[in-house]
């Protein structure tokens, strides 16, 4: 009785690897992540006029423009007629940074100023209230499915 099998060792595991698929090229790379920073596009110009309005507000926040040191693999698709020579900008959007600690201080004082205007609307509902026929403020999201036969 002759063995015809193949060895695990020899066999090529590529030939049963699923050929790979075409895809469109991402308009935007996902830069290097530097651990403690978050990345984000800002727009620096919008159909060819800048808007230093936008980019200042975002540097006011806190974020910081990339330089092109800080993320090599960006040196090939960075805008010759780029504003911001020294830092990434791609189709007029400036890849910036900014520390985790802002981050996530923004998101604590908008979770307070939605919770403030949700308190607002509360009081403002209540208040409204009648004993004989009192509104309802449940604020619970239920799913339920069919029932099975």
């Amino acid at each position: 009785m002759a063995n015809t099998r193949i060895p695990r060792e020899v066999s090529d595991r590529q030939q049963s690897e699923r050929p790979k698929q075409w895809r469109p090229p991402e308009l935007l790379p996902e830069p290097d992540k530097q651990p403690g920073f978050e990345y984000r596009w800002i727009r620096v110009s919008l159909l060819n006029s800048a808007d230093p309005r936008n980019i200042s507000s975002k540097i006011r926040e806190g974020y910081e423009p990339v330089r092109a040191e800080e993320q090599p693999k960006f040196k090939l698709l960075v805008d010759p007629n780029s504003r911001y020579p020294e830092n990434i900008e791609i189709g007029g959007l400036l890849l910036c940074k900014i520390p985790e600690e802002f981050v996530k201080a923004r998101q604590d004082y908008e979770a307070q100023q939605t919770q403030a205007q949700t308190d607002a609307v509360d009081n403002s509902l209540m208040r409204q209230s009648d004993p004989r026929m009192p509104l309802f403020n449940e604020r619970k999201s239920t799913s339920s499915f069919g029932k099975g036969n």
